[in-house]
């Protein structure tokens, strides 16, 4: 029988990045070798209703096993991993019997993974630790998702005497580029509530996210051979960068803020001297704390557009998600389940808030409250990822409890 670790371990070494730059859906086909991967692993469990559509979202479903009918519920993991940094041939490194002291990454041993930025593996000694070679990142965010899901699945097949309530299983694309429920079709999951396993660590229940939208700011200049550039040349990456410059690094960068700060990130930029382009994430817990930034990203602007009245600058708003906070009062029962279920697991609930966005937040201003749930991860979209078993472990026990306590109600 696959284990937990074997699981994750396979998910891992697929390939999965996706790529915001495509207009295709799912972004990248490679992502569908995991979707396809994750299709036959269904069919093997035994699940219904399995389907892949063209989009990349796979469902299926664990029907219940209760006297009664209970309501269904949605468990919610996604297969693409970030762009940030490279997800091609991962190498996962397992540590078992974990020592407790400073993990120096094999493949890049100027990278570690230090008990003093992760408090959190003093706790987790004896145990075992998932990490890269340090070349790549790891995955698991949300590939510890994805296992996860599977495992509890497997687990309750494997034990008919639990009582549970259907169980819809939901695997999306392009997450890390929020795309990744618009393919989803709400109302054949058919269900009260989902829930994403997709925070860090063990115990965390995740009632809030930032609101976010994405700002493209593109400068046009005017271009020609340098040695005739004198009162020709407008340079659209000198002006874009003093553009960026004129951000609030001090206030309103993510560098400088945390708990309910919001904050603007510019975190990618192209292009060379006739057009240059940067895009900046948007983020703050209050949903009209973004009209107040996209109206300072318009002032600076307007300033530089006086400074060069040759170039064209345009700032460009996209909408992406926003907080969860609200969409969960439709169904009070998804948060106090969750809560209730963490403690059954032995865990001591820890309700959070989370500066980033999931599948989650889409779901839930679609009209399907989904909280967010613990499955392991740490150090996300970073070559110093890791993950625990004994912490996926830990979520599986939650998820097997969140599925006995929704089979105790009515439909």
């Amino acid at each position: 029988m696959d284990t937990l670790l074997d699981r994750f371990l396979r998910y891992v070494r697929i390939d999965t990045t996706s790529d915001e730059h495509s207009d295709s859906t799912p972004s990248s086909a490679k992502q569908l070798d995991l979707s396809r991967l994750l299709k036959e692993e269904c069919e093997t469990l035994g699940l219904q209703e399995i389907e892949l559509n063209d989009k990349g979202v796979l469902t299926a479903l664990l029907p219940g096993n209760t006297e009664q009918p209970a309501p269904t519920i949605v468990l919610v993991a996604h297969v693409d991993t970030t762009a940030e940094f490279s997800g091609t041939n991962v190498n996962p490194v397992v540590h078992e019997n974990y020592a407790g002291d400073d993990i120096t990454l094999p493949g890049d041993t100027s990278r570690v993974i230090r008990i003093d930025e992760n408090p959190e593996l003093k706790r987790l000694h004896g145990g075992t630790i998932i990490t890269t070679d340090g070349t790549t990142l790891l995955g698991a965010d949300d590939k510890s998702g994805v296992a996860v899901i599977m495992s509890a699945v497997a687990h309750l097949i494997d034990n008919p005497k639990i009582t549970h309530c259907p169980l819809r299983l939901c695997f999306t694309c392009d997450e890390e580029i929020g795309r990744g429920v618009q393919s989803v079709e709400i109302d054949k999951l058919n269900a009260v509530c989902a829930y994403t396993l997709d925070s860090e660590g063990v115990g965390r229940i995740d009632t809030e996210t930032f609101s976010a939208d994405l700002a493209v700011v593109t400068v046009e200049g005017v271009n020609t051979h340098p040695s005739i550039g004198k009162g020709v040349i407008v340079n659209a990456i000198r002006i874009l960068a003093n553009f960026l410059s004129d951000l609030p690094i001090e206030t309103l960068s993510p560098e400088a803020t945390d708990g309910r700060e919001g904050f603007l990130h510019p975190y990618q930029i192209e292009g060379g001297v006739a057009e240059a382009t940067a895009r900046i994430l948007l983020r703050d817990f209050d949903t009209v704390a973004l009209g107040n930034y996209e109206r300072l990203l318009e002032e600076i602007a307007a300033v530089h557009r006086r400074k060069h009245p040759k170039a064209r600058i345009r700032v460009e708003i996209i909408d992406q998600y926003r907080n969860m906070a609200d969409g969960l009062k439709l169904e009070p029962r998804a948060v106090s389940k969750a809560i209730e279920a963490t403690s059954l697991a032995e865990l001591e609930p820890r309700m959070c808030i989370i500066r980033g966005g999931t599948d989650g937040s889409l779901l839930t201003e679609r009209g399907l409250p989904t909280p967010n749930l613990s499955s392991g991860q740490h150090n996300p979209h970073s070559p110093l990822e890791w993950t625990s078993v004994e912490e996926m472990e830990a979520a599986v026990k939650v998820v097997v409890e969140l599925a006995h306590l929704w089979g105790q109600e009515k439909v």
